[in-house]
């Protein structure tokens, strides 16, 4: 795996969400530079919402899955291109 890319997968099966409240805007936005610990989306399963923090700092390259969209456990979610 590349050193510099950064790929946060899903720790559970559930729903991806990419903001954290229905009709607030989303976490992050392709481009964005975040921190490490910054939260990058909320996973739901069995009515339990996870919030899923990045572990590095970088840039949001590419979001991989669509709001709202299932996920299953381990699945990468997002790229991070670490700064």
């Amino acid at each position: 795996m590349d050193d510099k890319v950064y790929k946060v997968a899903s720790p559970v099966m559930g729903t991806f969400y990419r903001a954290s409240v229905s009709g607030q805007p989303p976490l992050i936005e392709v481009g964005q530079k975040i921190s490490a610990s910054d939260i990058v989306c909320v996973i739901e399963s069995m009515k339990i919402f996870t919030e899923i923090r990045s572990e590095y700092a970088g840039v949001v390259k590419e979001i991989l899955v669509e709001n709202e969209e299932p996920v299953m456990k381990r699945q990468e979610l997002i790229i991070i291109e670490k700064i």
